[in-house]
């Protein structure tokens, strides 16, 4: 409770107080400890007008949408008449695309459907009041790349992953975080930075591969007046542009053999030389390493250096890629159905059958980036109010997701029994046994699998032996 506070006090908002309106008593009950417990101060209202009086107090306004007893379009109003305006988040156990759009429309700033995580409600709540907090002055604004953008997830295993993250953002200790594209890794480098100490600090951002490497050095330890042809000037580099923040080293697989030694040398004596400098520089910078690359493989081929790998394999996050999160595929393309027809000003309320099954069984290979892709696309071409799968314009073969159970091999007199018990024992082994993501992909329930396994057990134990008198 302490250091959530403390985190909330460092983003600025100690005196910002946040309304929960929901005529839910327990609903509004579990929300207002939520943000509490994230240090934000909260008051609660079954509706919007018992709080009239004390509107002015207010910066942000979280309000059930649910007909008939509270209106969006009211809370909406009341938020509008004061001055500065109150943003408001709406939220909907009965939504629609087509709602959330519409609300947006009308000045919503985000809108949740339920059931939501405790992550989401704290991550909308930081965003809205990031963006409306006028107690920041312009030199405080947050780097926007850490800050506008959160995860949304189902899946066991990527909320595994952000759990852990927000852990060890508080501490100091280097983050390796690794994925294919697409699947969100600056995503969740920001999220480290906004859970770290310093959330108030920069956060830097660089693309090792994108760095010619004959500046590469200058870019990242700075360089002194007159240290080489064309210095005119003094240069501070990325580490100590970073201050106490955030730097993060993109692509960290693609750096050159000789610019990783001085990296090395930066995480280890936490101190830089600058080129053509004579005194070392200290350094205080939180590093967060990205790569879509086996690391491993390059250090046994002698592309990375083994020790900067040890350096930097601190804390290994991995995020999962989208065609093994087949959960989180149907809610991210709401997400993005709503965000680009508020964009670009369309009433599109769903996806077709057909295009839902389309989502869900491509294979994804450019993981999230390339579903965002392909909604934009979609609601840019639809006419109607329903995006159907040709607007998608995913023609090739349809492939079942990785991680679906494995085919069966069925011979001639194999029992149904047998088959069943192949299909579970099979599906066990390629989720690592994990038996609640088993039973999601058979589609049974894990007391159902329990008991089969059970049976499966029993089956094959020996009978104690019979002994004849």
């Amino acid at each position: 409770m302490r250091d959530a506070t403390c985190e909330a006090d460092a983003l600025g908002f100690e005196n910002l107080k946040i309304l929960v309106v929901e005529p839910d008593e327990d609903v509004r009950s579990t929300m207002t400890r939520v943000l509490q417990c994230n240090g934000f101060e909260v008051e609660g209202a079954a509706v919007v007008q018992k709080a009239a009086a004390a509107g002015d107090r207010y910066r942000l306004i979280v309000a059930s949408h649910e007909p008939p007893d509270i209106s969006a379009t009211n809370v909406l109003t009341w938020a509008a008449q004061w001055t500065p305006a109150i943003p408001v988040v709406l939220t909907s156990a009965c939504a629609t695309v087509a709602a959330a759009v519409e609300a947006m429309r009308h000045g919503a700033c985000d809108y949740l459907i339920k059931p939501f995580e405790p992550e989401r409600l704290v991550a909308v709540v930081h965003n809205v009041l990031e963006a409306f907090n006028p107690q920041r002055s312009a030199s405080q604004a947050p780097d926007h790349r850490s800050h506008q953008k959160t995860f949304i997830t189902r899946d066991a295993r990527l909320m595994e992953v952000l759990q852990m993250a927000r852990q060890v953002a508080r501490s100091t200790a280097t983050v390796l975080i690794q994925g294919e594209s697409g699947t969100g890794k600056e995503l969740l480098a920001a999220f480290i930075h906004r859970h770290s100490l310093h959330p108030e600090a920069p956060y830097i951002a660089v693309n090792c591969a994108a760095l010619p490497e004959q500046l590469a050095e200058s870019e990242l330890f700075g360089h002194e007046k007159g240290a080489f042809t064309g210095a005119v000037a003094r240069k501070v580099g990325k580490f100590e542009l970073a201050k106490k923040g955030t730097l993060v080293l993109d692509e960290i697989g693609e750096m050159p053999l000789a610019l990783q030694v001085k990296l090395l040398r930066a995480l280890q004596e936490r101190e830089i030389d600058r080129v053509g400098g004579t005194q070392p520089v200290p350094v205080e910078a939180r590093l967060v390493a990205i790569t879509n690359r086996n690391l491993a493989q390059a250090v046994a081929c002698g592309a990375f250096r083994e020790d900067l790998y040890f350096r930097i394999h601190v804390i290994p996050l991995v995020i999962p890629p989208l065609r093994n999160r087949v959960a989180d595929i149907p809610i991210l393309a709401d997400h993005f159905l709503a965000r680009f027809s508020a964009q670009y000003g369309k009433t599109i309320q769903c996806f077709s059958e057909e295009a839902c099954r389309r989502l869900v069984r491509h294979e994804w290979k450019g993981n999230v980036r390339e579903l965002e892709n392909r909604v934009e696309r979609a609601v840019l071409l639809v006419e109607g109010d329903t995006v159907d799968s040709h607007h998608l314009g995913l023609t090739a073969p349809l492939a079942a997701p990785i991680g679906a159970p494995p085919p069966l091999v069925v011979r001639p007199g194999t029992t149904v029994w047998e088959m069943e018990r192949q299909l579970i024992m099979g599906t066990l082994s390629e989720v690592n046994q994990n038996r609640t993501r088993a039973a999601e992909l058979l589609g049974i329930s894990i007391r159902t699998l329990r008991n089969k396994l059970r049976e499966y057990r029993l089956h094959h134990e020996p009978h104690p032996q019979t002994h004849s008198i």
